[in-house]
């Protein structure tokens, strides 16, 4: 098995940490929240047997990355450009992205953005619209007296503050509720039943064990992540809604027209609550749209073989490693 190796490149004026494996085309695969890099570990391997250059960085305010102090500094379309700067540092005109939840969001924006960079889009558990998420008034109005994670997290400090209390429970919680294994009557609970004057871990279940696919040592790894960083360059993204509304739409509402790879778990709140025939009906080269049948949000991790799998067969039609 292909090694992982760990480097740090300098980005839109940042220091990005990456680990990586392999050679071959350029496959940059983007976090969401709460993961690190770490939550690729499984692809990195897979994609470097492949033939590819597999490179999954730490984004803005993760893991061993810079986490800046100005809230503004992670909008949407600065962390677009931390990821093109990734492709000038690693000399690479064009790259695959391959993002999930808050990663995925990102890569929707760059292929947008950059469409001659990026040469095509895997995009895991968040369905493609062509703007992003609604300003926060128009949230407030849609969520009424339900709980909402974007709005709750508008407040500096206040969401910082029940999530860092302990840090290993949060990221427990976190991961098993939002995972296919936690009960089938908990999602709509979470999403429709929860008051807005709750918390975010309000609800969330202890697991009475941790789910197969992430083991004790993985749970460590993310607990010493975020006891280093905190939340707060995490939340940060979600305190970027109204200025991401505001700054994409200068430019229009620019189709993504690479060719797209769509992989969500049948039990993933991102793909259960969203609108998956609006995104069929948005992208002229979606080639295929997979649902991984008891899978919940963290399909990666959750489903590895089959993810690697379509991931790797995508790439071959799409961006073939080089011969020889």
């Amino acid at each position: 098995m292909e090694a992982i190796t760990h480097r740090y490149v300098q980005t839109n004026g940042i220091t990005l940490h990456l680990a990586e494996a392999g050679k071959g085309p350029l496959v940059i695969l983007l976090h969401g929240f709460p993961e690190v890099w770490y939550s690729w570990r499984h692809q990195l391997p897979a994609l470097a047997a492949a033939g590819y250059h597999a490179v999954a960085p730490d984004l803005r305010g993760y893991g061993e990355t810079d986490a800046p102090p100005v809230v503004a500094s992670y909008s949407l379309r600065n962390m677009t450009t931390d990821v093109v700067g990734l492709l000038d540092a690693m000399q690479a005109e064009t790259a695959v992205l391959v993002g999930h939840d808050w990663g995925a969001e990102i890569a929707w924006r760059c292929a947008q953005l950059y469409p001659r960079r990026i040469a095509a889009v895997v995009a895991l558990s968040v369905p493609y619209s062509p703007r992003p998420m609604i300003p926060t008034q128009r949230m407030k109005q849609a969520s009424g007296n339900v709980f909402n994670l974007a709005l709750y997290a508008q407040e500096l400090g206040v969401a910082e503050a029940e999530l860092e209390a302990d840090v290993r429970r949060t990221l427990r919680l976190f991961l098993y509720a939002y995972s296919g294994d936690a009960p089938p009557d908990l999602m709509p609970a979470l999403f429709m039943a929860k008051p807005a004057s709750a918390r975010a871990l309000d609800g969330m279940p202890e697991p009475p064990a941790l789910p197969v696919w992430l083991t004790e040592a993985d749970l460590d790894y993310y607990t010493q992540a975020f006891v280093r960083t905190g939340f707060r360059g995490a939340l940060n993204r979600l305190r970027n809604i109204d200025r991401d509304w505001e700054e994409l739409a200068r430019g229009g509402e620019p189709p993504v027209e690479q060719p797209v790879l769509f992989m969500g778990g049948e039990l993933d709140s991102a793909v259960r609550f969203g609108n998956i025939e609006a995104m069929r009906a948005a992208l002229p080269k979606l080639r295929k749209l997979v649902l991984l049948p008891g899978c919940g949000h963290w399909e990666q991790q959750e489903r590895p073989s089959e993810v690697n799998a379509e991931l790797i067969d995508f790439l071959r039609e799409v961006f073939p490693p080089r011969s020889g």
